[in-house]
């Protein structure tokens, strides 16, 4: 949905009005135009595309969208709006906004199970992943598990990023294999992080870091293939720099820049 707002205050009282586009593809038969005017937060009257007309809430907003719907020029203006105002501004936005993606960096842990029926658990974290939808699943040896597996929803991180959370619990057994997958539209692949490879990765992580201290050395190998760690550096690159288009049309056909 787009909605860029107007208004126009004197003294006390407050005019606006609301353009908005709601579309479910970028076929003009499925976006619909609605612009709504206001006065101290009453909607007075408003102008949909889908009836092609207007329709008052209050007695001056009855009383101006029988004049203007009577108007067939004034009709035909606003009818026209579909097109010149929330196609061309929708084409923006999806150009801008809905193609962007970033990939998710995942982590695995175990933590002590709050109850259940299993004396371990394993959490899955992904972050600093855009857009919202993700599929978070739980693989034993090769094999998705359905049982034992609780995931929270996406949450956003306020910058454009979302996190989710899956844990699994699950009885430790000799030999197995034991893995987090992600599916996101940013990736080509889906990410598989093996909690084996992933332990020992800590483990050595933790074993150079500890000979690092003893020898002032700095600096640790990368990672394994496979294993993402979540980003601590200040100044991460939001998508939402990338996201506004240079110009935005208004409902009266009037060029307006974002920055």
């Amino acid at each position: 949905r787009l909605l860029p707002l107007s208004h126009y205050s004197l003294c006390a009282f407050l005019y606006y009005e609301a353009y908005r586009c709601e579309f479910y593809s970028f076929d003009l038969k499925d976006i619909e135009y609605i612009s709504s005017m206001y006065y101290n937060k009453d909607e007075v009257i408003r102008f949909s595309s889908s009836l092609g007309k207007f329709v008052g809430y209050t007695e001056f907003g009855v009383k101006n969208a029988k004049r203007w719907n009577n108007d067939s020029s004034i009709l035909s203006n606003w009818r026209a709006q579909k097109e010149a105002y929330c196609k061309h501004n929708i084409d923006n936005y999806y150009q801008n906004t809905l193609t962007k993606s970033v990939q998710p960096s995942v982590t695995i842990k175990s933590v002590t199970p709050s109850g259940g029926h299993h004396p371990a658990m394993l959490v899955c974290s992904i972050y600093n992943f855009y857009p919202k939808h993700i599929k978070v699943s739980w693989l034993r040896n090769h094999e998705e598990v359905s049982s034992d597996v609780t995931s929270t929803v996406e949450m956003e991180d306020g910058d454009w990023y979302y996190q989710i959370h899956s844990h699994l619990e699950y009885t430790p057994r000799s030999g197995e294999k034991i893995s987090c997958k992600v599916e996101h539209v940013s990736l080509k692949d889906p990410i598989i992080t093996d909690w084996s490879k992933y332990l020992s990765y800590l483990e050595d992580h933790k074993s150079l870091k500890k000979k690092g201290s003893e020898l002032c050395l700095v600096g640790l190998d990368d990672p394994p293939p496979n294993i993402k760690v979540p980003r601590i550096e200040q100044g991460l690159h939001s998508p939402a720099d990338e996201l506004h288009p240079d110009e935005w049309v208004d409902g009266w056909g009037r060029k307006t820049s974002w920055r």
